[in-house]
């Protein structure tokens, strides 16, 4: 699956109809952001199963806003809705694929078990 280039107009679409979605929050001036660029594209080449997106945080600052981004890149994928992963700072090829296998593994219903029971703790 290519890249999309998320935007306010799609980016719920592309979250509902893929159970896993990788972000890449980016600016075209962050010389971090175009040094990941070649990883991720690589990477997004290897897992044709899994929707990768980039978010340019200049033109997309109501999705960059919605999402708290400090700091660019931040790789965050959310997995059946639920963000599982969100890290500032460049990934190295294999941290990549490692977060990928490590969501992959997840049990979800887990997950959201977990996320129930933080929010009663704290109602």
């Amino acid at each position: 699956m290519a890249i999309v280039e998320l935007t306010a107009e799609n980016f719920n679409d592309v979250a509902e109809k893929n159970p896993i979605l990788i972000i890449d929050f980016w600016a075209p001036w962050c010389g971090p952001c175009r040094q990941f660029a070649p990883i991720y594209e690589e990477t997004a080449g290897e897992y044709p199963d899994i929707a990768f997106g980039k978010v340019n945080t200049e033109e997309q600052q109501d999705i960059a806003g919605y999402f708290n981004i400090q700091s660019i890149p931040t790789v965050m994928i959310i997995r059946e809705g639920v963000i599982v992963f969100s890290q500032p700072g460049m990934l190295p090829k294999e941290g990549l694929k490692d977060v990928i296998e490590q969501v992959k593994a997840l049990d979800m219903d887990e997950v959201r078990a977990e996320i129930a029971k933080e929010e009663e703790a704290n109602k």
